[in-house]
């Protein structure tokens, strides 16, 4: 939590350090929030199931699905975000504020088997428009 008590502003360019050939590697700023309050801007990208727990949280807007069904395939610029409200699902084209305890590391899914490596938890969800 940031100093002013407001959650801390993270980006997804912010939560790797580095992408390569032996895969991605988390960043110091994002290790040193997990299990704090962030407050993420994206978009929600289409849903995988219509009844899942959670949806995807993307860097740019998206049409389809962004995602793949391994965690070593799994892309940069987008996290899993589990709604505090398990029965709020969005489907909206416009900017969202996500605010949320973060998760990092590899972690499936129970009921849908989709694979993450960054997830927000408890989340509050706003529309920026």
């Amino acid at each position: 939590m940031a100093e002013d008590g407001k959650p801390t502003e993270l980006r997804f360019e912010e939560i790797y350090s580095k992408y390569g050939v032996l895969g991605l590697e988390l960043s110091p700023k994002a290790k040193s929030l997990v299990g704090k309050p962030v407050r993420v801007l994206g978009f929600i990208a289409p849903p995988l199931k219509a009844e899942a727990a959670f949806f995807v949280l993307t860097r740019a807007a998206a049409t389809v699905c962004p995602f793949c069904s391994s965690d070593a395939d799994w892309p940069v610029d987008i996290m899993v975000v589990y709604p505090r409200n398990k029965g709020q699902a969005l489907h909206s084209t416009a900017p969202m504020a996500i605010t949320g305890q973060l998760e990092l590391g590899s972690k499936t899914d129970r009921e849908t088997g989709f694979v993450s490596q960054v997830r927000i938890v408890d989340a509050e969800m706003q529309k920026l428009r």
